[in-house]
């Protein structure tokens, strides 16, 4: 459909939540879902988040099956996630480096619940229920806390651990 322009850091409309999808399977909704996956594609994300190009709608979309961001990650399915709730389960934390296209140039550790259980929705209204964890966790959570307003600067513990990509990880720059 479109390649769509990526709300950076500073946008307030970064910073509302989203709005739960009613319209499941509308044209609207579908036209969104290419558009995210256009973008991101464009971006050479990972995932992207519905607000990142402006639209206030519980909906993300990730996957991948290689990575030039993350050329260590594995393999993430592509998945488009609507109206998606986070459970974490136990109490294991993982620290990682993670990067944002709302926040370019730049990279933290960010912890994160290790292992998750993630549901929601297809675009056709059909329920999702995955348990996960390595990468495949990490994305979900960081492209979910998108639609609660929250980017990942926000959850950095150490800001020792936190940079430009192009000086902490000059090999992909």
């Amino acid at each position: 459909m479109a390649v769509r322009s990526i709300l950076r850091m500073g946008d307030p409309r970064l910073f509302e939540p989203a709005a739960p999808v009613v319209d499941f399977g509308s044209p609207g909704l579908l036209a969104l879902i290419d558009d995210l996956h256009d973008t991101m594609r464009s971006a050479g994300g990972v995932g992207l988040a519905a607000p990142q190009i402006g639209v206030g709608l519980q909906v993300v979309v990730f996957g991948f099956e290689r990575s030039e961001r993350y050329p260590d990650a594995e393999p993430v399915p592509p998945t488009v996630l609507v109206n998606p709730l986070i459970e974490p389960l136990g109490d294991d934390e993982a620290i990682a480096w993670e990067g944002c296209l709302s926040v370019p140039g730049l990279r933290g550790q960010v912890p994160r619940p290790a292992r998750i259980r993630y549901r929601g929705f297809d675009p056709a209204g059909q329920p999702i229920d995955r348990t996960v964890d390595g990468f495949h966790a990490r994305v979900v959570q960081h492209e979910c806390d998108h639609l609660i307003g929250c980017l990942y600067p926000s959850r950095i513990r150490d800001f020792t651990r936190f940079g430009f990509t192009d000086v902490l990880f000059p090999e992909l720059a």
